[in-house]
């Protein structure tokens, strides 16, 4: 059974302000609790419609009716358990090989599909200006599909950082005009920014980019303006690391 004061945390925590208030964030679906599980993050509490799906103490399980789940479950379709972690503690960046910053993502859907590309690309850190949506909101959380586990994210001043690294790492962006990413030479090492679904990466941030790569359009009827930016990412990645390859 789930309590009043349960169901209130749980819906609570789909805001921002009380993921931080409560330090608490809540994970959907068997596959993504486990893997929250297996790296070690801290449960709060767990409710779920089949018992003995996870190795934890039963003190922190609730046994829970489907109905009970759909109403403080975030998704459309409840997927037979909801957890609340605990948010652990923010990880410095070490800015060994490449490390992608993201300048002013705002859809929940392409960063958390960013995190997972990070995740296939063997990228492990990413950086985030404090305009991004947060890592912990309960969309992002399932669509990293458990990849969130394997990344250290870092929110911060993302000018700052940029204007700090700059000395010691080449920073690459991505703009229309840009030199076409399909004919370079990419290292491995280095930053790369992406920019903001509808604008792209900010003047203040365009300033301090040292290489500006494109992705060239093959269609002959050239009316789409840009790539979604999860999309660009996985190109932009992609062509980072085959390029280390050679």
């Amino acid at each position: 059974m789930v309590s009043k004061s349960q169901k209130k945390l749980i819906k609570s925590l789909y805001q921002k302000k009380y993921r931080k208030q409560h330090g608490l964030f809540v994970a959907e679906g068997k596959k993504v609790i486990h893997e929250l599980l297996e790296a070690n993050l801290k449960l709060h509490s767990l409710f779920t419609i089949h018992e003995d799906l996870f190795d934890i103490s039963k003190r922190l399980e609730y046994k829970i009716t489907e109905d009970e789940l759909k109403q403080i479950s975030f998704l459309t379709t409840p997927q037979i358990a909801l957890a609340i972690f605990y948010i652990p503690e923010q990880n410095r960046i070490q800015g060994d090989g490449l490390v992608l910053a993201l300048d002013d993502i705002r859809d929940p859907g392409n960063l958390g599909t960013i995190i997972r590309l990070c995740d296939w690309f063997g990228i492990t850190e990413l950086v985030c200006s404090l305009q991004t949506v947060d890592c912990y909101n309960p969309k992002v959380v399932q669509a990293t599909m458990g990849s969130i586990t394997r990344v250290t994210i870092v929110y911060t001043d993302l000018e700052q950082f940029l204007k700090k690294e700059r000395s010691n790492s080449k920073i690459f962006g991505t703009f229309m005009g840009g030199e076409n990413i399909f004919s370079l030479k990419l290292p491995n090492k280095g930053i790369i920014v992406m920019g903001n679904e509808a604008n792209g990466i900010s003047n203040t941030i365009e300033s301090l980019v040292n290489q500006k790569l494109a992705i060239p359009q093959f269609g002959q009827i050239q009316k789409t303006e840009s790539l979604n930016v999860a999309t660009a990412t996985a190109i932009v990645l992609s062509e980072f690391k085959r390029s280390s390859l050679g």
